[in-house]
């Protein structure tokens, strides 16, 4: 096979597009270990699913009836059997944020805690609690600010997001991967390897929203919500999400823009604000702009746009800056990049002297311009980004130095586990 420059880790062809369902449901311990207690805890778990499904085929039954509907009464569906949904689909050993309380110890009385939490919900009483900001290091060596937020507001958060999804579904355009039901990174980079194969694609604008989460724009993103969230007691409760602000080593910070990046609803805000300044304005432009084929995939913040003239790309690259202005955003000026990329680029670039085609990254890996056996024939290829490789090996490192006095048949699975999930 033959790529494009070398390379840090094997490079495999695209694959076909993935069809593996969703992940199962996570597991719960019961509480009692005996086998009555494991049963009555399957049943008001089922129940409690049963009652989501519930709500979200009315809500979308009601979308579907008609489109431009504002929804003025949502939060009747918060009730506990949601709430205790959207405790079981919590992660059970997440941190705890400011208040200290993990799943397990929120879970010894649950259902005393959960009737507590539905009453100050509708009451109003309910408060949103400081996230408590922690910092993971980043691929290139920066650290990415992230919010841990309380077990209660992860708890109706959750439900709330449960009850927009079938609205927002609804009305998410195709190229829109990002935190959606039934779509992964994988059938993000399937849609983008598909369109550079089939469509007539000679330029990659590879656009990234510099703190797009940061940066956002809370009074654009209430409007946007109240085109279809016509009940005020759930803006309400995002806006108290919004405002509640950060706890960093002991003091509380205020924050005025922005939307904390690792909370339940952020993802869900972030779908939201970027498929009324991003998607339907891509749409718009494409239909009466464009004078060639173009492909778009977004995945959050993180886009590609493929082009088949030139002259589209930059007008599209201009166009977009000025957009996203209007909106509080800008692009990264340095993972913001207009490169041609495609099945004649190799040979243009070859004719006019500039040397192989440049390559761009996208959700971890690295798009090479490369062509199949016959060393002629165009051929899309793709490797792990090298900062994630290099991190990942170090990573892997530091494991098996833990588990170096283990015998090889224990450290044989373990490894390779490791290798078969990083081809997977």
């Amino acid at each position: 096979m033959h790529g494009t420059g070398k390379s840090d880790s094997p490079i495999v062809p695209v694959k076909p597009v993935n069809k593996a369902g969703r992940s199962a449901a996570e597991s719960v311990e019961g509480s009692g270990g005996t086998k009555r207690n494991a049963v009555q805890q399957s049943t008001v778990r089922t129940q409690s699913r049963d009652a989501v499904t519930q709500a979200q085929d009315r809500i979308r039954g009601a979308t579907n009836q008609n489109r431009r509907n504002k929804f003025t009464a949502l939060l009747h569906h918060v009730n506990v059997d949601v709430l205790r949904w959207s405790f079981f689909s919590l992660k059970k050993q997440a941190a705890p944020g400011t208040d200290g309380v993990t799943w397990d110890q929120y879970a010894q009385d649950l259902e005393s805690n959960l009737a507590n939490l539905h009453a100050r919900v509708h009451a109003g009483t309910y408060r949103a609690q400081p996230v408590r900001r922690r910092y993971i290091p980043k691929t290139d060596g920066r650290l990415r600010p992230l919010g841990i937020a309380a077990i209660e507001d992860k708890i109706v958060q959750s439900a709330v997001v449960a009850l927009l999804t079938p609205i927002y579904e609804a009305e998410f355009l195709g190229f829109s991967y990002g935190f959606r039901p039934e779509r992964s990174q994988h059938d993000a980079l399937d849609a983008l390897a598909y369109g550079i194969k089939t469509r007539k694609i000679c330029w990659v604008l590879d656009s990234d929203i510099q703190s797009f989460f940061d940066e956002l724009d809370r009074s654009w993103l209430i409007r946007f919500l109240e085109h279809r969230i016509g009940d005020r007691r759930i803006i309400r409760l995002i806006q108290k999400w919004l405002k509640a602000g950060v706890l960093e080593e002991g003091s509380w910070i205020e924050t005025s823009q922005g939307t904390p990046q690792g909370s339940v609803v952020s993802p869900t805000l972030a779908n939201v604000y970027l498929h009324h300044v991003y998607d339907l304005w891509v749409q718009q432009w494409r239909k009466r702009h464009a004078t060639g084929d173009v492909i778009v995939v977004r995945y959050c913040d993180d886009s590609i746009v493929g082009f088949e003239r030139r002259q589209d790309a930059e007008r599209f690259l201009n166009d977009l800056r000025v957009r996203l202005e209007k909106f509080a955003l800008r692009l990264h000026p340095k993972k913001t990049r207009l490169i041609e990329f495609g099945r004649n680029a190799a040979g243009d670039r070859e004719r006019r002297g500039d040397g192989k085609p440049e390559t761009f990254n996208f959700l971890g890996l690295t798009h090479i311009c490369g062509t199949k056996k016959d060393g002629k024939t165009f051929q899309l290829w793709r490797r792990t980004q090298r900062e994630r490789l290099r991190a990942k090996l170090k990573e892997i490192k530091q494991a098996l130095k833990v588990r170096w006095h283990l015998p090889l048949r224990q450290q044989g699975p373990w490894l390779g586990s490791v290798v078969r999930g990083y081809f997977a």
